[in-house]
């Protein structure tokens, strides 16, 4: 059984996957302030809840885009499970050429999420993380990377709004009853959930006009579920995509020991192209 987790700016979503199977997911927050201790109390209790024994976890990834918390995270995960976790990086070779101009500074976020999604769903591919960020990254036909976007997250937009204005409140993101709204609330919540879903519309339609084909889209992150049913496009909701990266290691890789899994970083390049 392996333990996957995805260290984003504001969530930790982690999970166990056993058999090709995601058997349970979790969102805990991210925060740097905490101790090792504190991330192996919540861990512990997280596979406590879910009946998970410590004894059946033979390996452990980190994807992360918050370095402080990674190495806590590992520390966390070698206290609670005694093992080695095994951190996502861009000088891995996962099978993804990255049509960039540098390559080494693309997210392990977007590499992840790419390399789950060419495994899972046909190319063309535009894939949306909606989280602190939202992130656009799109794979061609030759499922090759070649860029994407990098939008304000919806919650940082509106706590941007709510700071800078003195008669805005802070607000829910519960759908309006109506798009042209009634009420201070009501054009807040229309502006923050419709607009964005007609920016990822509209960035959907530019997107398929450069490559000059129709993409398959899918979407991600902890916001996803409140903008993608509202927009237009067909869009693939799948919670589970940056942990499945984790399947798709583990298929080729028998985590047996913390030795095996150090043998295997240290024989991992990127396949890159500028």
């Amino acid at each position: 059984m392996i333990l996957a987790l995805d260290i984003g700016n504001t969530n930790v979503v982690l999970g166990c996957i056993a058999d090709g199977k995601i058997l349970f997911t979790e969102r805990m927050a991210t925060d740097s302030g905490k101790t090792e201790l504190d991330y192996a109390i919540s861990l512990k209790m997280v596979l406590e809840l879910r009946e998970i024994k410590v004894s059946e976890i033979t390996g452990a990834i980190i994807g992360s885009v918050v370095p402080p918390v990674t190495s806590l995270m590992r520390e966390a995960i070698r206290k609670v499970t005694g093992q080695e976790a095994l951190v996502v990086n861009v000088d891995m070779n996962i099978g993804l050429e990255v049509l960039m101009d540098n390559p080494s500074s693309v997210g392990t976020d977007l590499i992840v999420g790419a390399v789950a999604g060419i495994n899972r769903y046909p190319v063309p591919l535009i894939l949306i993380d909606m989280g602190t960020a939202t992130t656009i990254c799109v794979v061609n036909e030759n499922k090759q990377y070649i860029g994407g976007m990098i939008l304000p997250g919806i919650g940082v937009s509106m706590n941007s709004l709510t700071s800078r204005t003195a008669q805005l409140p802070r607000i829910s993101l519960d759908p309006p009853k109506r798009l042209i709204g009634k009420n201070t609330v009501e054009c807040m919540q229309s502006g923050a959930l419709y607009g964005n879903a007609s920016c990822i519309d509209g960035m959907v339609d530019r997107i398929e006009e450069e490559l000059g084909q129709k993409a398959t889209v899918v979407a991600t992150g902890g916001l996803a579920r409140k903008i993608i049913p509202l927009c237009r496009h067909q869009i693939e909701l799948d919670d589970e995509l940056l942990l499945l990266f984790s399947f798709f290691f583990s298929s080729s890789l028998s985590f047996c020991s913390d030795a095996r899994l150090a043998n295997f970083s240290r024989n991992l390049s990127i396949s890159s192209a500028v």
